[in-house]
């Protein structure tokens, strides 16, 4: 019975199902239908790109494992906001809600809403040219545009109450995962394609310049994989949140492994690797090249639509972060408000909706996928080696199976991914790593305003 009481305002009302969806949901989004292209212009080998891919499905799922057990333990709202707080200092704490608000999520939603104005304007191309002038700013100014629009929609969405969110996620991710099965399907069955093309491309070296560029291209995918700690940051809502917790991030994350395979081979058998190099809207391309141009609209709206899902389960996850930073007086107490009638941390839901709309305004999508992959690597990392202070303590039930080896591998090659990706792309990485020292004054600031965070 003590799992259902409601904490601080929020209800625990979400089942395996729907947590499950909310974690296939972050995961599948603008990363695999638009970076594969990017980094086949780098690596220039889709044997490579692919086994990196599964590299990167491999570091996710040992993530997963490790956040089963500290959700388990620790079943409260904000994700690492709330393990690390617990098991460290509430300044690391803090500065992970920080970099969340500035990069963990309001990013991943810019990002994903640029993923949807460019597939929805490869299927229309008439809408970059509405006053017929030919001038490529004036696209520019509509896929901005679009992306601002589809940010604030759903963020009006999410304000009016989780069970609300919960019923347009679970269909939008349904609708999803049926478009990638559909298309890995008729297209190895029906398309036009060329398995041949796995053994086209090469040339590239393992010198320290190749692995700089194997560190930056992990970077990358793990942003496509981010999102396996989903279900973690609504821990205060989850019913049984010591059995459905786990089993919502292992599950999730196995699925999207792999259909993340699977859909890359789809894309390689569909397009050689050099028309692969630099296309964002890979998936549009790809049908294009099996089925017709037709095919090739169709799909493109269907994947922008697709794209929704991923935007919408960030809006629901990032505002919880806030939401606990400030019910904890270590954010401005305005955000720990729950709207009296929806049940949702409304202003955080706001305040998150108008970052990411400034992101998508400000930013280019490689220069926001960069920033954004560094940033997210941080603190799971440090989040990860919790579960070493969790077996020290053995005041938990839940154990995940694999342990040492399992939170060893994810902390190891996350340090490495962010090791080569600094060297690769210094200033985007330095950016994000300032925007994370910057939080340090403001946690002061907050404590010593007598707004002191409780550990």
């Amino acid at each position: 019975m003590s799992d259902m009481r409601p904490e601080n305002g929020l209800e625990r009302k979400l089942g395996l199902f729907p947590l499950t969806n909310i974690v296939i949901a972050n995961m599948i989004g603008a990363g695999i239908f638009t970076t594969s292209g990017l980094l086949m212009s780098d690596l220039k080998d889709p044997l490579i790109m692919l086994g990196l891919w599964a590299v990167g499905g491999v570091i996710a799922l040992c993530g997963a494992l490790s956040y089963g057990e500290l959700g388990a333990a620790i079943p409260k709202a904000g994700g690492e906001y709330a393990f690390l707080s617990k098991l460290f200092h509430p300044l690391f704490g803090f500065l992970s809600g920080w970099v969340s608000l500035f990069a963990g999520f309001s990013a991943p939603i810019a990002a994903s809403a640029i993923g949807f104005s460019e597939y929805l304007t490869r299927a229309f191309p008439g809408l970059l040219h509405i006053s017929h002038s030919g001038d490529p700013i004036e696209g520019t100014i509509v896929k901005k545009t679009l992306s601002v629009l589809v940010i604030f929609i759903f963020t009006l969405i999410h304000a009016r109450g989780i069970e609300v969110g919960a019923r347009v996620q679970n269909f939008l991710t349904i609708l999803k995962v049926a478009l990638i099965t559909g298309l890995i399907v008729l297209g190895f069955s029906l398309g036009r394609g060329d398995l041949r093309h796995l053994a086209q491309g090469g040339g590239f070296k393992f010198d320290f310049g190749g692995w700089k560029t194997i560190g930056l291209s992990l970077m990358w995918i793990m942003f496509a994989y981010s999102g396996w700690n989903a279900s973690a940051y609504v821990g205060s809502e989850v019913k049984n949140p010591r059995r459905n917790l786990p089993r919502s991030l292992i599950l999730g994350t196995g699925i999207v492994l792999v259909l993340y395979l699977l859909l890359n081979v789809f894309y390689v058998y569909a397009v050689a690797p050099d028309k692969m190099a630099g296309v964002i809207s890979i998936g549009g391309l790809a049908v294009g090249n099996l089925f017709g141009p037709s095919f090739e609209r169709v799909l493109s709206v269907l994947i922008a639509v697709a794209l929704f899902s991923s935007l919408s389960a960030f809006i629901i996850l990032g505002p919880r972060v806030y939401y606990a930073m400030a019910c904890d007086r270590c954010f401005f107490p305005f955000f720990a408000a729950v709207h009296s009638r929806y049940k949702v941390p409304a202003r955080s839901i706001l305040l998150q909706g108008l970052i990411a709309a400034l992101l998508v305004t400000l930013g280019t999508f490689e220069q926001i996928l960069t920033y954004m992959g560094f940033s997210l690597g941080l603190f799971p990392i440090l989040s990860v080696l919790g579960v070493f202070k969790l077996r020290r303590d053995r005041t938990h039930t839940y154990r995940m199976p694999g342990f040492p080896v399992v939170p060893l591998v994810y902390v190891l090659a996350g340090g490495a991914i962010l090791f080569l990706g600094f060297f690769e792309r210094p200033v985007e990485s330095s950016i994000a790593l300032g925007m994370a020292l910057i939080g340090i004054p403001f946690f002061y600031i907050f404590r010593s305003r007598g707004r002191k965070p409780s550990p």
